[in-house]
């Protein structure tokens, strides 16, 4: 699945509130989307311990207000006549803090193998870097692929919850093949992972494809 196409359709929910931020600093949003991405993080990190599960549901809702600020901050920079080369920058590079913020916040868990961290990381990070890289280069932005960043932020909120509700039921991870057992949150790890070292190749050969026209 791509969201990403499909941010045109939640413009209901940013142009009202955008235009009561008229008169507030784009960037401002924008920092406070990734404090949000860093407090989430923080909270996927602590769930781990027993008697703090319930910051699974805390980490989810934080996220997708993360994510709402994300796409407001770019909104009210359009409506205000405040976009610029710099706001656009650095949108870049704080959504790339956010993304490991959050999602090395389960990465460094007690719900996650390291190992399916690591290339989660790395798959998500190549992904974006290969969306910008085709644009550096001189052919169009890509954001075409498997997964986008809004993908990242649905799946990001979905899973803990699942994860909390899973534990509620007393099936907080699953038993494969009778000897390997795997969370929830480690599910949603190996798709970012695959998927997103997947999606990394297909933007790859894209942009390669587009640059020997």
């Amino acid at each position: 699945m791509v969201l990403d196409s499909k941010r045109e359709k939640v413009d209901f929910a940013l142009t009202p509130v955008a235009r009561r931020l008229f008169n507030v600093n784009p960037n401002t949003i924008s920092w406070i989307g990734l404090i949000l991405a860093f407090v989430a993080g923080l909270l996927f990190y602590l769930s781990g311990n027993d008697e703090w599960h319930w910051m699974l549901l805390a980490g989810a809702v934080i996220v997708i207000i993360s994510g709402y600020f994300d796409a407001l901050d770019g909104k009210v920079a359009k409506l205000a006549g405040k976009a610029s080369k710099k706001g656009d920058f650095l949108d870049h590079v704080f959504d790339r803090y956010a993304d490991v913020f959050m999602i090395g916040g389960v990465a460094i868990s007690t719900w996650c193998n390291p190992y399916i961290g690591m290339l989660a990381l790395v798959g998500v990070l190549l992904t974006s870097y290969m969306g910008t890289q085709a644009q550096a280069v001189g052919a169009p932005r890509l954001y075409a692929g498997l997964l986008g960043r809004a993908d990242r932020v649905v799946l990001s909120t979905l899973f803990p919850i699942i994860q909390f509700v899973a534990l509620w039921f007393g099936h907080g991870s699953i038993d494969v093949f009778g000897y390997i057992e795997i969370t929830w949150l480690e599910i949603m790890m190996l798709w970012f992972a695959v998927v997103g070292n997947l999606t990394a190749v297909q933007r790859a050969i894209v942009t390669w494809r587009n640059m020997s026209k």
